[in-house]
């Protein structure tokens, strides 16, 4: 099995800005259709800790999601998202190992 996930945890006070900034991004990226894009991706707020938020992002394998970390338009919108933070993101690298639907 084949795929890789990225798991981004962050804090912000500005949910709603993050939100607009990646469904901005999305739109952008699919509208251009080249180059590497997650197959998914899922935005999640903590109910147990209030301001905690995760972006989950699956990718067909590790290197299409490292040649999309490598994008101009990926840092972009990743640096402008760090300013929109309440402190710095935690980043998870994880292989897939198993899925189901």
């Amino acid at each position: 099995m084949a795929g890789f996930v990225q798991i981004i945890e962050y804090r912000t006070s500005k949910p709603d800005e993050i939100a607009a900034l990646m469904e901005d991004f999305r739109a952008k990226r699919e509208a251009e259709g080249d180059g590497p894009a997650p197959a998914r991706s899922i935005a999640c707020a903590d109910r147990d800790e209030p301001g905690r938020y995760f972006a989950i992002v699956e990718f067909e394998s590790y290197e299409s999601a490292m040649e999309n970390s490598q994008r101009a338009d990926t840092t972009e919108m990743s640096e402008k998202m760090m300013e929109l933070c309440d402190g710095p993101g935690k980043f998870y690298n994880l292989d897939v190992v198993a899925s189901t639907q």
